[in-house]
């Protein structure tokens, strides 16, 4: 598990040279950002993990057992790792712009899990939309989205 997670951050697949990133790795890399958003404010609750989770087993054709055992492996990822670029660069690299934007309307659902918008949820936010090049207003329109979706009031 962990030389997945290291040759994730080097760019390889089982510890093979190159830049073949195999679909798991994408997972991981979307899962790790996922929980990386959760515990921006902190706190990991059942209700960010329920979404995750929900994102997971929906946007990725995965199951319970498969998306609880991502997110388990995403979790010790994001301990592990000190900054979040590697799995930026990794969604970047991999997934389509519309996949991106998808990525960041996930991002959005964890961070408003709890009903509201902390500042350091929204600071991540906007330093992983640059990252993956997703520009602002795809990333307004994507949040503005998913307030509409969870009945968020606007400015929260």
């Amino acid at each position: 598990m962990i030389a997945r997670i290291r040759a994730l951050f080097d760019g390889r697949r089982d510890g093979a040279s190159g830049t073949d990133t195999g679909v798991d790795d994408l997972h991981l890399a979307a899962a790790a950002l996922l929980v990386e958003a959760a515990v921006m404010d902190g706190t990991f609750d059942e209700d960010e993990r329920r979404t995750i989770d929900a994102l997971l087993q929906g946007s990725f054709d995965l199951d319970g057992e498969a998306a609880a055992g991502l997110i388990e492996l995403a979790e010790t990822a994001v301990a592990k790792s000190s900054q979040h670029y590697g799995f930026a660069r990794v969604v970047k690299d991999n997934f389509s712009h519309d996949e991106r934007v998808r990525m960041i309307e996930m991002l959005w659902e964890v961070a408003y899990a709890d009903g509201h918008l902390h500042d350091f949820e929204a600071s991540y936010m906007r330093r992983i939309a640059g990252l993956i090049y997703v520009p602002d207003r795809e990333s307004g329109a994507a949040r503005k989205r998913v307030r509409d979706r969870l009945a968020i009031p606007a400015g929260t």
